[in-house]
C-alpha cells in the first residue's frame, strides 16, 4: 500500500527561531507557526481559529531560517508530519506532532531590514530616459 505524507503551511512565526547543534555538529532550528482559518459558523457568524504548529528545520536551511526569520514574519513551509514521543521526568508519556521542513520560503522583508530614508536618484547610467 502506498503512503503519502506532505504538509504545506503558510503562517506567521509566534517566536524567533531557536538554533541548536547536534553532537555531530548538524544545525537544527525550531520555530512555531500560527496558521489562521476563517469560516462561517452554522448561525452565519464569521469565526476564526488559529492552529499553532512546531516546525523543525535541519542543516543549512536551519541556519538561513535563524538569519532571515523572526517573530511575526510570514513563512511558507513544505514538509512532512512527524510524531515525536518522550517520557517526562516523573515517568509520564508525552507525544507531539510537528512538521519537519523540506523547504521554507521567507515571505516579506528580511528580519534586520532597517527602515531608512529613500535614496535620492542618481545621475548617469541608471536613470530611465523617459
Amino acid at each position: 500500500m502506498v503512503s503519502f505524507n506532505k504538509v504545506i503551511l503558510l503562517g506567521n512565526l509566534t517566536r524567533d527561531p531557536e538554533l541548536r547543534h547536534t553532537p555531530a555538529g548538524m544545525a537544527v532550528c525550531n520555530f512555531d507557526l500560527a496558521v489562521n482559518r476563517s469560516f462561517t459558523a452554522k448561525g452565519g457568524e464569521r469565526r476564526e481559529e488559529v492552529c499553532f504548529i512546531t516546525v523543525v528545520v535541519w542543516d543549512k536551511q536551519a541556519q538561513s531560517c535563524v538569519e532571515f526569520l523572526s517573530k511575526g514574519r510570514q513563512a511558507l513551509v513544505e514538509g512532512r508530519l512527524q510524531q515525536r514521543s518522550w517520557d517526562t521526568p516523573d515517568g509520564q508519556k508525552r507525544s507531539k506532532y510537528e512538521v519537519v521542513a523540506e523547504r521554507v520560503q521567507f515571505i516579506g522583508g528580511r528580519k534586520d531590514a532597517a527602515v531608512s530614508e529613500e535614496e535620492p536618484p542618481r545621475s548617469g547610467e541608471d536613470e530611465v530616459p523617459f
